[in-house]
């Protein structure tokens, strides 16, 4: 099992974050991990420098400009030889053991895809998977997430008890994401189109489109702590990159509500032209 998955690692401006983040991988290191690799989307904030020096033996690739999660993700993955790639936000801590533990279930169920239970600083659980987006499962989907943030004793045991049993899903987040390279290749990567957001669900879409199945796990758990890893956007460039990928997502697996999407859009003040 050793050597067996590359961890692939995109950052914008997230220097402390990613900095934690090695450093809970360095702590411990995982059996199975031979590689990582940080990609780095033309950071400002001296992240380079800092990875040379804290991180030497983690492998470094500067882009000249922000490309994008997912296509920064392809550079590392079509340079990669291992049999597992896996996808890590900048913005996780990653306790003992819980990589190791998430290929065994990936290898167990032979799954071509794996993500954990995630949580936050304090241990509160997220709902990092979910069915395949249509507008009814969108509406189901933020019901659970607001269930998640509530801090009614109700919400959190409802929460908790969703992401207490392993199952097969329709996707998982890509704050961590472990998949089968030769699968995801397969797949074409991450489809470019997606600046942010959405490219997980769609890689997750093509993967079950090919026979695959992916699999939630709670037997590995990763701390994430959500939203830092996008960097330091402003606020509105981050909502245009989710309606554009939004919409790019509906035209591709679900065209059928692209002008009903559209009518949301405008009803909403969203201008993505």
């Amino acid at each position: 099992m050793t050597g067996s998955i590359h961890i692939i690692i995109v950052t914008h401006n997230t220097r402390d974050e990613l900095l934690a983040c090695l450093s809970s991988l360095g702590a411990r290191p995982p059996a199975s991990v031979g590689r990582i690799t940080v990609v780095d989307n033309a950071s400002t904030d001296g992240t380079a420098d800092a990875v040379r020096t804290a991180h030497p033996s983690v492998e470094f690739i500067a882009l000249d400009r922000n490309v994008g999660f997912g296509a920064a993700n392809n550079v590392a993955a079509r340079q990669s030889e291992s049999d597992h790639l896996l996808f890590l936000n900048s913005d996780t801590v990653v306790p003992p053991g819980s990589i190791d533990r998430l290929l065994e279930r990936l290898r167990a169920t032979n799954a071509v895809a794996a993500g954990p239970r995630l949580v936050d600083a304090t241990g509160r659980p997220e709902v990092s998977f979910g069915p395949m987006l249509t507008p009814l499962s969108e509406l189901t989907q933020l019901v659970r997430l607001r269930m998640a943030a509530s801090q009614s004793a109700f919400a959190q045991r409802t929460t908790q008890r969703l992401v207490a049993d392993e199952r097969v899903v329709d996707w998982v987040s890509g704050a961590c994401f472990l998949v089968r390279r030769d699968a995801m290749m397969s797949a074409g990567g991450f489809d470019e189109r997606y600046f942010m957001y959405e490219e997980d669900v769609d890689l997750c879409a093509e993967l079950r489109a090919r026979g695959g199945s992916i699999l939630f796990t709670p037997a590995a758990e990763i701390v994430h702590l959500r939203g830092r890893s996008a960097g330091r956007s402003p606020s509105a460039t981050a909502s245009s990159h989710y309606h554009r990928s939004h919409l790019a997502f509906y035209q591709k697996h679900a065209p059928q509500w692209v002008p009903w999407l559209r009518r949301w859009q405008r009803w909403h003040g969203v201008s993505i032209e």
